[in-house]
Parts: C-alpha cells; sequence; structure tokens
C-alpha cells in the first residue's frame, strides 16, 4: 500500500538484523524474478553493520544484484570514513561478493565536480528496488543535514538529477546524496534507527514542522511509497552517525 507507514520494534539489533535482512533478500527474489536483477540502496554508519552481516549471509543470486549507496563522504575508497568501504568490509562478503556495486564517489576533487557523472551512472539503475536509510540524532537521513548546503535542492521533487552534493553546516567531509526523487523510485522504503535518543527524535519528526529542521521528514510525508520504520530499543554505543 503506497505511502503506510509501518512500525517494527524489536529488543535490539541481534534481533532487528536478520529480519530486516530477511525481509530485503525476500524483495531482492521478487525483483529478480520479475525482471531478472534488483537494486539495492543502502546508508552507511555503524546502525547497518549488523544488518549487512546478516544480509550477506542471505541465500539469493547475487550476480543479478547491483548495491549502491544513499549517500556517501567524498573521501577515498581506503579512507576509514568511507561508507564504500563499509558495505565493501561488510556487506560484499561470502555469496554477496558476486554482486555489482555502484560508488558514489569517482575521481573528482569535489562531490560538485563528480555529481553529474555519478548521477548518469546511478539513474541507469533505477527504479530502485529497496532503499534502507538511517537517521542521526539531528534528525538527517541520507546527507539531508539541517542547514546543509544545497539541501533545499536534495528534497526538491522536481530536481532532475538523481545526485546532490552538500556541505553539512556543521562541517566536514563534502557528501554527495542521493536526492528524495531519488530515493522514492524504491519500491520499498526501510528507516533503520536504534536506540532511545533516536526514537524520541523520530517523534518529533512525526510532529508538524518544517522539514528542514528534521529533514527526515522528507521520508516520513511523502506518499509515494511504503515506508516501514525498524526500531531496536537497545543500542551498543556507536558513533552518531546514520
Amino acid at each position: 500500500m503506497k505511502g503506510a507507514i509501518e512500525v517494527c520494534a524489536f529488543p535490539g539489533q541481534a534481533e532487528l538484523a536478520p529480519a530486516l535482512a530477511a525481509a530485503v533478500a525476500d524483495r531482492l527474489r521478487t525483483a529478480i524474478a520479475a525482471r531478472g536483477r534488483a537494486v539495492l540502496a543502502v546508508s552507511g554508519g555503524s546502525t547497518p553493520v549488523p544488518f549487512f552481516v546478516a544480509l550477506q549471509r542471505e541465500v539469493l543470486d547475487w550476480r543479478r544484484v547491483t548495491i549502491t549507496l544513499v549517500d556517501e563522504r567524498w573521501v577515498n575508497a581506503d579512507h576509514p570514513d568511507s561508507n564504500a568501504a563499509l558495505v565493501q568490509r561488510y556487506l560484499l562478503q561470502g555469496g554477496a561478493a558476486g554482486a555489482q556495486f555502484q560508488p558514489l564517489k569517482n575521481g573528482a576533487a569535489t562531490a560538485a565536480a563528480g555529481c553529474d557523472a555519478i548521477s548518469s551512472q546511478v539513474s541507469a539503475l533505477f527504479p530502485l528496488d529497496v532503499a534502507v536509510l538511517g537517521m542521526g540524532t539531528d534528525g538527517h537521513t541520507a546527507s539531508w543535514f539541517p542547514g546543509a548546503s544545497n539541501l533545499e535542492q536534495a528534497l526538491d521533487r522536481d530536481y532532475p538529477g538523481s545526485c546532490v552534493a552538500l556541505q553539512p553546516a556543521a562541517g566536514g567531509h563534502e557528501r554527495l546524496s542521493l536526492s528524495l526523487a531519488a530515493v522514492l523510485s524504491a519500491a520499498q522504503l526501510y528507516l533503520h534507527v536504534s536506540g532511545s535518543e533516536k526514537w524520541t527524535v523520530l517523534e518529533r519528526a512525526l510532529l508538524p514542522g518544517p522539514v528542514a529542521d528534521l529533514p527526515v521528514r522528507a521520508l516520513l510525508r511523502q506518499s509515494e511509497r511504503p515506508l516501514q520504520v525498524c526500531y531496536a530499543v537497545q543500542d551498543k554505543p556507536a558513533r552518531d552517525d546514520a
């Protein structure tokens, strides 16, 4: 059902990760059966690591799966902050090593300079079958940070490109992120969050208020695609990074 939000709560990541992995794998199998291939977009940070480990153990025709990222820091693939490195380390292992991978980083000096080329490559994968996003305690998802440069463009439903270069207001690495329109090409959306602090942010995001203040609201308020919120009540201490 389009536009529906379903919340699934789990005691912790040990219970959430295999359940989410099984659900995602099932949707990938369905896509492969329907059109011979499947496309999955995933997020970085520490939260999805148990999910990645569970997903790479799922049995499916990984050679017919393409994995891309929801967003990426503009760093080389050997940098410790690289989402591509995280996916390689925890997801593209075992049988899942046979999947194709589309990074959101090229050799351009900046994300802005590399954006058009990567947008073209990513657009060729559409529509996405599944997108799994995270959320930070500031209410960002993807790299849609409050106060980030180009945030309005990233959240513009009519933006023609699949990717947007953004600079978080707090500084740090420049980012390349899928736009809201690109994320909404996915047939199924998952929002993966853990811990009481993020649950409090999510509750705030469900209340009235500007999308720019808590950009995850753009995901929660859309009516095109079904969204399942997968919430782990307990979470071990980790860096806060969706």
